[in-house]
C-alpha cells in the first residue's frame, strides 16, 4: 500500500510539474491581461476568456511555454498599448493593424529583441518615434502608416540591420532624411509617402542595393535626387511625385530592368519608364482612407 501511494504521490509530482511547464510565464501572462484591458478588450470583436488558458486566447500564439505572437489585425481594439511588453521576451509578431489605439507607444516596446514583424497600421496612435532601435537586431518589417506619428525619423532606425520593409507613410513626420538609412542594406521597400518631410536627400541610395520599392511622393524633399538612386538594379516601383526635387535628370541612366511603375513631377521619365495604372492602383492602397484627420 505504501509503495502504491510513492509512486502515486511520484505521478502526481511529475504530472502537475508538466502542467506548470505548459503554461507560459506568469509576467507574459499578466501582460496580456493588463493589454486586454487597456484596450478596452470586452469590446473587441473576438475577445479573451480570461479564465482559459492563454493558448486559446483569439491571436496569441504560443511556442515552447512563450508568447511568440500577438496578432490582433482588426479587431476593434481602442484606448493604449501599456507599458510593460518587454515582459513578451520571445515575441516575434506583433499585428495590430487597422484598429484605433491611441496614445504613445510603450517605451519598452523597441526592447523586443525577438521581434521581427512589427505592424501597427492604420491606428491612431502619436508621439515621436523612439531613438534607440539596438536591440531590435532581428526586425525585418516595420510598418506604422496611417497614424499621428509627428518629429523626425530618428537616426538610430539605422541599426535595424535586418530591416526588409519600412513603412512611415501617411503620418505628420518631418524634416530631413536621416543619413543612417543607407546602412539598411537589406532594405527592399522604403515607403514614406504623404508626410512633411523635407530638404535634400543626402542619403547614397545607391547603397541600398536590394531595394524593389521606393515611395517618397508627396513630401517637400527638394534639390538633386541622389545619383546613385540610377545604379539601383533591382527597383520594380517608384514613386516620387509631389515634391520639389529640382532635377531628376540622374534617372536618364536608371540600371533597373525591373522598373513597372514609375511616377514623378517629370513626364518625359514618366513616359520612359512607363506609367500605367498599376502605379495609380498601388498609390490608393498606400493611403487607404485618411481616418487619422477625422
Amino acid at each position: 500500500m505504501k509503495n502504491i501511494l510513492k509512486y502515486s504521490f511520484i505521478f502526481l509530482f511529475m504530472t502537475s510539474g508538466y502542467m506548470v511547464n505548459a503554461q507560459i510565464p506568469i509576467s507574459e501572462k499578466q501582460y496580456l491581461i493588463e493589454f486586454h484591458k487597456t484596450t478596452v478588450g470586452e469590446q473587441w470583436q473576438k475577445t479573451w476568456n480570461l479564465n482559459e488558458d492563454p493558448s486559446s486566447w483569439y491571436g496569441v500564439e504560443i511556442n515552447d511555454g512563450h508568447v511568440v505572437g500577438l496578432k490582433l489585425y482588426r479587431n476593434n481594439l481602442s484606448g493604449k498599448i501599456p507599458n510593460g511588453i518587454a515582459a513578451l521576451t520571445n515575441l516575434k509578431t506583433l499585428n495590430l493593424s487597422f484598429n484605433t489605439l491611441s496614445g504613445k507607444l510603450p517605451k519598452d516596446l523597441f526592447e523586443l529583441g525577438a521581434l521581427k514583424s512589427l505592424r501597427l497600421e492604420m491606428n491612431k496612435l502619436s508621439g515621436a518615434l523612439p531613438q534607440d532601435y539596438s536591440k531590435m537586431k532581428s526586425l525585418e518589417e516595420l510598418s506604422m502608416f496611417n497614424n499621428l506619428f509627428q518629429g523626425a525619423i530618428p537616426s538610430g532606425i539605422g541599426e535595424l540591420e535586418n530591416l526588409k520593409a519600412l513603412n512611415l507613410s501617411s503620418n505628420y513626420l518631418e524634416g530631413s532624411l536621416p543619413k543612417s538609412i543607407e546602412k539598411l542594406a537589406n532594405l527592399e521597400r522604403l515607403e514614406l509617402f504623404g508626410n512633411k518631410l523635407a530638404g535634400s536627400i543626402e542619403v547614397d541610395l545607391g547603397k541600398l542595393v536590394n531595394l524593389k520599392e521606393l515611395i517618397l511622393s508627396y513630401n517637400q524633399f527638394e534639390g538633386d535626387l541622389p545619383s546613385s538612386m540610377a545604379t539601383l538594379s533591382n527597383l520594380e516601383f517608384v514613386q516620387l511625385q509631389g515634391n520639389d526635387f529640382r532635377s531628376l535628370n540622374s534617372l536618364l541612366r536608371m540600371q533597373s530592368r525591373n522598373l513597372a511603375v514609375f511616377d514623378s513631377d517629370d513626364e518625359f521619365l514618366n513616359m520612359k519608364f512607363g506609367n500605367n495604372e498599376a502605379g495609380k492602383s498601388r498609390l490608393v492602397d498606400n493611403k487607404y482612407e485618411d481616418v487619422k484627420r477625422n
